[in-house]
């Protein structure tokens, strides 16, 4: 007897064994008849509202519920949207759009008085929208309305008709197709946003044009979106319902699109991608060329960062070909510029003045800089950096810290979440912050350190040469010309070591090989209206088509 209920006992363990290694044991129950993505999107949002959303993973919430004039193809590209249609003026300065039909996840149309309204809310100094300056070069009166000089009703927009909308622009802007996919640019629902104000963003309140709605959010947990069947297209739209999860452990992550409790995971570790070649993981393993930057900010307003010399010997130190080559090893590059290389029109602008230098040269000259400013053995430099908590910026913080330490420098790092971190740059608290941008026109990036950009000029940078430089370019038709002023803007900047530019990056991400349509891209853009996923076989892998 006693033998029969060791072998029951052993058979039952085994079997608890086996259901817990089943494919996505632990994963949340998707309705029946439903298809459900878990999605792991790298950080917790700060809001849903396209006028306060500032990161990437914000954005990546939003533009599954909002949809702009234009969207994005599985490769990128601008195609059109809620516009079916635009003319320009042959000076280029007035675009005109033509509405498709359309309703709000409420019934209500979408009209082209959302569209203007929500741009005028975007540059509505009572907003306090950090995205404001994107429509600063181009839409007209946007910086006057934005500084409180003018009303909003003075903004270059306007709603002729329900289906009609109208830009008036200060400057030719070829590349404003791109802006029109983004959240400067999308709608809001007016009816609902006059009514309630900035709590139409919530759960229960929130209005949709996208595909998706919005069902929930827990804060920490899960952000859940639902199918919108009210969307004009939602014939054409695969998954019922997506979970999108703040994860920034990319351990964590991995193991759990191993296990099939995620099935996309936008945060993968760099130096963990050879590892992740060898495992199981490595069909869903997607690395790519991305256009963005990773870079230092200095505080200009700090007396310890005041001196040109400080901040110059400070990026000089840096070694950035250990940083890419040996430490991250996920395709970065070394960046000694602020624009990436391969931006369509911006050929290869200027460089660091050292950028060929051999390190042991740089370190010599870091310290000879830092001696002339009045820093030495007696007087050493002391400085926090304040810095991301997600994976790449925890492995290389570290070797920052110690290659300022090799020319004499005190350095203590301060780790924040990510949301909490760009919050602290955009008020000015702190010394040195780490970020990222990402961006496909030169002009977005060098706009980060124009004097009226406001909270996200985070060094609080004001030189009206480069502003000129700046401003010269906008006022040039001539697409050859104008880089050639974006090019005295950037050199400018690099003089002036604003910034100390880190590398280019690379997009990586986990993405369940059952998943279609994903495709990698440039910008790292992936509408989940686009995937769909193919049957799994009984052992958890794809079938075969």
């Amino acid at each position: 007897m006693e033998a029969a209920t060791r072998r029951l006992a052993l058979t039952l363990m085994a079997a608890l064994a086996l259901t817990g290694c089943m494919r996505g044991a632990h994963r949340p129950p998707c309705p029946p008849g439903a298809l459900c993505l878990l999605y792991g999107n790298g950080a917790e949002p700060i809001s849903l509202d396209p006028a306060k959303v500032d990161g990437v993973w914000e954005q990546t919430i939003v533009s599954q519920l909002l949809v702009g004039l234009a969207d994005r193809d599985g490769s990128g590209h601008p195609i059109p949207a809620m516009a079916k249609s635009w003319d320009v003026t042959p000076d280029g300065l007035t675009w005109t759009f033509h509405l498709r039909d359309a309703v709000w996840s409420d019934g209500a149309p979408v009209t082209a008085e959302d569209f203007a309204y929500a741009m005028r809310r975007v540059e509505d100094p009572k907003t306090a929208s950090y995205s404001a300056f994107l429509l600063f070069p181009m839409v007209l009166n946007a910086e006057q309305v934005n500084a409180g000089d003018l009303p909003t009703s003075a903004l270059g927009v306007e709603a002729v008709d329900p289906h009609t909308l109208v830009i008036h622009l200060s400057h030719p802007w070829p590349n404003l197709s791109q802006l029109m996919t983004t959240r400067v640019m999308w709608p809001v629902p007016s009816h609902l946003v006059k009514q309630v104000g900035d709590a139409w963003a919530k759960p229960g309140s929130y209005l949709s044009n996208g595909p998706y709605t919005l069902v929930s959010w827990r804060l920490g947990d899960r952000v859940v979106l639902k199918k919108n069947p009210l969307y004009w297209a939602a014939d054409k739209v695969c998954y019922t319902e997506i979970a999108f999860y703040p994860s920034s452990d990319a351990i964590a992550n991995e193991r759990a699109v191993a296990a099939g409790e995620l099935d996309v995971s936008t945060t993968v570790q760099s130096n963990r991608i050879a590892h992740l070649r060898q495992t199981s993981l490595a069909s869903s393993l997607r690395v790519a060329p991305e256009w963005g930057v990773t870079y230092l900010a200095f505080n200009l307003k700090d007396p310890s960062l005041a001196d040109v010399r400080v901040r110059q010997a400070l990026s000089m130190a840096i070694d950035r070909e250990f940083i890419t080559g040996k430490l991250l090893r996920g395709m970065q590059t070394p960046a000694y510029s602020l624009v990436p290389t391969g931006i369509p029109g911006y050929q290869p602008g200027p460089q660091t003045y050292w950028a060929a230098w051999p390190l042991a040269r740089r370190q010599a000259e870091a310290r000879r800089l830092l001696a002339a400013a009045g820093y030495g053995p007696g007087h050493p430099l002391s400085l926090l950096i304040k810095h991301r908590n997600s994976a790449d910026p925890l492995l290389f913080m570290p070797s920052i810290q110690n290659d300022w330490r090799l020319v004499g420098v005190n350095v203590q790092l301060q780790q924040n979440d990510v949301q909490v971190a760009y919050q602290e740059y955009e008020i000015h608290d702190f010394q040195v912050g780490d970020a990222g941008w990402l961006a496909e026109d030169p002009m977005d990036y060098l706009d980060l350190a124009r004097s009226d950009t406001g909270g996200q000029n985070y060094g609080d940078y004001n030189n009206p040469a480069y502003d000129a430089a700046l401003d010269a370019a906008l006022a040039q038709p001539d697409p050859a010309k104008r880089a050639d002023d974006e090019h005295q803007a950037e050199a400018i900047l690099l003089r002036d070591a604003v910034i100390a530019p880190i590398y280019f990056v690379s997009s990586r991400n986990l993405v369940d090989p059952v998943i279609t349509g994903w495709v990698d891209n440039p910008i790292d853009t992936h509408r989940t209206r686009l995937l769909c996923q193919l049957p799994r076989s009984p052992g958890g892998a794809a079938a075969a088509s």
